[in-house]
């Protein structure tokens, strides 16, 4: 790669010549303030908050967009930048609902860290604000309009990523606002509900629905009888809204942490992930020897079950009926764990703590009811757990660890790895592989599958017979693995997809981290790499050897795929056309 020699601020470097300046400027160790920057996404230079000055050239440079050249002597820091950047965040905070003590991003937000650093003490440009209304009436997302800065970050996740296009830019001028065609409710849309908009979001403009007050009243409730399960991803990253690094693993600080809230038991949603192995391992199995409706394609991740029921409807019947691990988990505690102490199912209020937003919406669809019983009552993101611990005074970096609840609490390495991409598929074959061939694996890892790669193939040989399987996270690359199958172009058997980048430990109701870090550290990575840590650690690293599944199935399912298992742990989905609805 070509290389360039560059001086800034007084720092003489050699650095690639594709690099832009803030590239280059980083690599110093210089900071160069941003707002609508997001590495590799967005880079527009729209909000003007990176110029700098470079020598020879006629007024001030735009850092993220322009790129580095031989000789080239820029300076970040003068008075006249100090002072241009002072007056351009004047300006954006001028139009800004500035009510950031009721902020959900209150201590965590680009803009109001910007301008703490500059010193924002006045605004001299007050006057007449657009005032937009609020759309709650998503399950999954909230939209503030008065909080949005005009960053268009969400707007690049949302049609550059994931490919779905469900919000932009409307009008002009003064009048400009992110907003949705018709201007819709986002749960009137095509959107997934996948919340990486609301990751990137550096304000307040978007964030989850937030059910901590029906958790707490339920929590306060003498009749209600409230039970918690966690899915793998929360553990691997709870631990950073408390300061602690990036992929901490803090399981059984986790645990107790909810347990101080008051919950009745916490149970392990790796314990959920097995069953679904073995509802969902079955199901491939069959539909392979029936060569019926192949691929068959998880449905765990109900972002992308709902943009596959918006965007290829005519594909549906390629999805797995199984349901996703919390949602079975949920409705085994209603009828098991339930007959088991004795407890009336009706008393009994499941709560799932998820690295997920759409888990919300997945929770309250009609398709997950059992005997009218919804079989999770309320999901909380991972944000929204932490919020609670804070609220009840409880700091996961001092509190002493704790083990989940029996007899739900034990979970097998593979359930721990549905967190990260290519964890479902990986989880699958090791039970697949010995169910088929009758023989021990000597080898568990499937590396093959594992990775950051947007779309990972593999031929997986099981005894005499090779499965052809693929894996994609992202809807953007979902996209072109259901545009492959529609046009009949691909054999495969078994194809994992999962709506966020990265797979759950990347997922909309994850930490959130500013664009510096997003662009520098390999968060995606850091969880997974946890993850992958508690499989490698664990006894047991095979869902149909978990001693809890297999007793559950003699004791109350009978065999997987057996019709009181598709009664609890399976469903089904329907096409939707949100502008003909």
């Amino acid at each position: 790669m070509d290389k360039v020699k560059i001086t800034i601020d007084g720092i003489e470097m050699e650095v690639p010549s594709t690099y832009t300046i803030l590239d280059a400027a980083r690599e110093a160790g210089i900071d160069i303030p941003t707002l609508c920057h997001l590495k590799g996404i967005n880079e527009i230079g729209a909000c003007r908050m990176c110029i700098v000055e470079v020598e020879g050239a006629r007024g001030f440079a735009t850092s993220c967009v322009m790129p580095v050249s031989d000789g080239m002597k820029v300076k970040t820091n003068t008075p006249a930048i100090r002072d241009a950047r002072r007056v351009t965040l004047e300006l954006l905070l001028s139009a800004h609902d500035k009510k950031c003590l009721t902020c959900t991003r209150n201590q965590n937000c680009e803009l109001q860290a910007l301008a703490e650093k500059l010193h924002i003490d006045d605004i001299e440009f007050e006057g007449e604000m657009e005032r937009h209304p609020l759309d709650n009436l998503c399950p999954s997302i909230v939209r503030d309009p008065n909080k949005c800065i005009l960053c268009k970050r969400c707007v690049a996740m949302c049609k550059k990523v994931q490919q779905v296009g469900a919000i932009d830019t409307m009008n002009r001028g003064f009048k400009s606002v992110v907003g949705t065609a018709y201007g819709k409710s986002l749960s009137d849309t095509p959107c997934s509900l996948c919340g990486q908009c609301i990751n990137v979001c550096p304000t307040g403009a978007l964030s989850e629905k937030d059910d901590t007050k029906t958790v707490w009243e339920a929590l306060e409730d003498p009749d209600k009888y409230v039970v918690v399960q966690t899915a793998p991803a929360v553990r691997a990253a709870i631990g950073e809204e408390f300061g602690m690094p990036i992929g901490t693993l803090v399981t059984g600080k986790m645990v107790a942490g909810l347990k101080r809230l008051g919950f009745d038991k916490v149970f392990d949603t790796n314990t959920g992930a097995d069953f679904t192995i073995m509802e969902e391992g079955t199901e491939v199995i069959e539909r392979i020897k029936e060569n019926r409706d192949l691929p068959v394609i998880t449905s765990c991740s109900p972002g992308w079950v709902r943009f596959a029921e918006s965007s290829y409807p005519e594909l549906i019947n390629h999805l797995s009926s199984a349901k996703s691990p919390h949602q079975m988990f949920g409705a085994l505690i209603k009828s098991y764990f339930a007959k088991k102490e004795k407890i009336d199912p009706e008393k009994i209020f499941v709560v799932s703590v998820m690295p997920c937003v759409a888990k919300k919406f997945e929770s309250e669809r009609e398709e997950m009811k059992v005997n009218g019983l919804r079989d999770v009552d309320a999901v909380l993101t991972t944000r929204e757990a932490a919020r609670m611990m804070k609220q009840a005074g409880i700091d996961l970096k001092t509190i002493e660890e704790e083990k989940f609840d029996d007899p739900m609490g034990d979970a097998s390495g593979a359930g721990a790895i549905f967190g990260t991409t290519g964890g479902v598929m990986e989880a699958a074959l090791r039970t697949v592989s010995e169910i088929l061939t009758g023989k021990e694996l000597e080898k568990l890892e499937f590396k093959e599958v594992r990775g950051e790669k947007g779309i990972k193939k593999a031929n997986i040989q099981i005894g005499d017979r090779t499965v052809k399987v693929a894996v994609a996270h992202g809807l953007g690359n979902a996209t072109k693995i259901m545009d492959q199958i529609k046009a009949g172009k691909c054999d495969y058997d078994f194809v994992e997809i999962m709506a966020c980048p990265g797979g759950c430990v990347n997922g909309g109701g994850q930490p959130i981290h500013d664009a510096k870090t997003r662009a520098t550290v390999d968060i995606r990575k850091l969880r997974a790499n946890a993850l992958y840590q508690v499989d490698k650690n664990l006894p047991i690293r095979k869902s149909h050897e978990n001693p809890i599944v297999k007793k559950v199935y003699e004791e109350f399912l009978g065999a997987p795929g057996s019709k009181k298992a598709h009664e609890l742990l399976h469903t089904h989905y329907r096409a939707r056309d949100y502008f003909n609805e």
